[in-house]
């Protein structure tokens, strides 16, 4: 994502781990074998350099990190900070985020969301309610997913989507005295509770034995709802590309990312079986270069310099005290050694001691030390 252009997006719907504490594997045999990944989160998962990052850029962001329960839903957070906030750079004005999530960190990924986008372009927690097989004795059955539906801001996309009315309603509807719609009506508008979408049929022809497989159904709604004929909509977790599926078979120009080498083999498998495609387009594994910005400045220009002073109002971003410009050294917040970019959002000013302190460890070495 980050050699993307900022605002190249129209919509962007992302399906990642759910921190669900299990590990998931494609069935030997399937279309989808060798595709599986952990979801088992532990602070070694994650650069504790973000969180620094995090902690001095994003400190809204940074709270929402800290209230968490456990290391464990920590570490997930912070994972999903540093990609949110790169997808926010990517959303066009008139773009919108389907966030897809469960119970187990829903109710911390929308305060994620409010921190990043903002209360005020959130639109819907819609619930995905499915019947699949097994109960509980202990607790109510767990029989829904939640989407997370925000906005870049007001002058958004919405075509809305449709459901069939119930067969209450349409027999209501025979009877002259008590209609309040047309018997030919057989269509409303669909609510943020989506009930006629059923989960992925394990006899299915659409599937292909992912783990985590989502109905094209589902992709449809969300696709036709907010986007139109010839936009751009990216899957950043696209897995085994039904999002990608979704789009191309709704005229939409798509972009699927994924770790796993086994999702671009599935996107040329599922465009020809099931959009009737054998060309897949362009596989990249490079990251792109950017043609919206000028060539990045070296860290030190002094250009980056007076931004910096400005934004840390010209205290040390180590110990806080006051200085004066000429006594602030720029340093990364992330070393370059830890892959710690020259891009001003990875740059600080330190005073002379605590660059000393620092050297070329991450901002947690100095954080630690000065605490001490």
């Amino acid at each position: 994502m980050r050699g993307m252009n900022s605002s190249c997006v129209d919509l962007i719907y992302l399906d990642p781990p759910f921190n669900s504490k299990s590990n998931y594997a494609a069935p030997i045999g399937s279309q989808a074998a060798g595709a599986e990944f952990k979801d088992t989160w532990t602070l070694r998962d994650v650069a504790i350099a973000w969180l620094d990052l995090i902690e001095n850029k994003y400190p809204a962001l940074n709270r929402v990190i800290r209230a968490a329960m456990t290391p464990s839903d920590k570490s997930y957070l912070i994972y999903m900070a540093i990609r949110l906030l790169e997808m926010q750079r990517l959303l066009k004005p008139t773009g919108s985020i389907f966030l897809h999530c469960d119970p187990t960190m829903s109710h911390y990924l929308k305060t994620l969301m409010d921190a990043i986008w903002g209360r005020n372009c959130f639109r819907n927690e819609i619930v995905w309610h499915y019947q699949t097989g097994g109960g509980s004795k202990r607790w109510f059955s767990k029989k829904h997913d939640t989407l997370l539906f925000y906005t870049a801001g007001e002058n958004y996309k919405f075509n809305g989507a449709s459901v069939p009315r119930s067969e209450k309603s349409l027999e209501r509807a025979k009877n002259p005295k008590g209609a309040r719609i047309k018997s030919d009506n057989t269509l409303k508008m669909a609510t943020d509770v989506w009930t006629d979408i059923p989960a992925m049929n394990p006899m299915s022809n659409e599937r292909v034995g992912y783990p985590t497989q989502k109905p094209l159904d589902l992709l449809r709604r969300i696709i036709e709802a907010s986007s139109n004929v010839g936009d751009v909509v990216l899957d950043p977790f696209c897995g085994c590309a039904t999002a990608c599926i979704a789009a191309e078979q709704l005229q939409r120009s798509w972009v699927g990312i994924d770790i796993s080498p086994k999702a671009a083999e599935l996107v040329g498998l599922r465009l020809r079986e099931q959009v009737g495609l054998f060309q897949q387009g362009p596989h990249r594994t490079d990251i792109p270069q950017r043609t919206d910005i000028e060539p990045l400045r070296k860290y030190n220009h002094p250009e980056n310099k007076t931004k910096l002073y400005g934004e840390q109002k010209g205290n040390c971003n180590g110990c806080k005290a006051h200085f004066k410009i000429q006594n602030l050294t720029i340093d990364h917040i992330i070393p370059k050694s830890k892959a710690g970019t020259d891009h001003l959002m990875n740059l600080q000013l330190l005073c002379g001691r605590c660059n000393s302190v620092k050297g070329d460890r991450g901002q947690e070495y100095l954080i630690a030390r000065l605490a001490a």
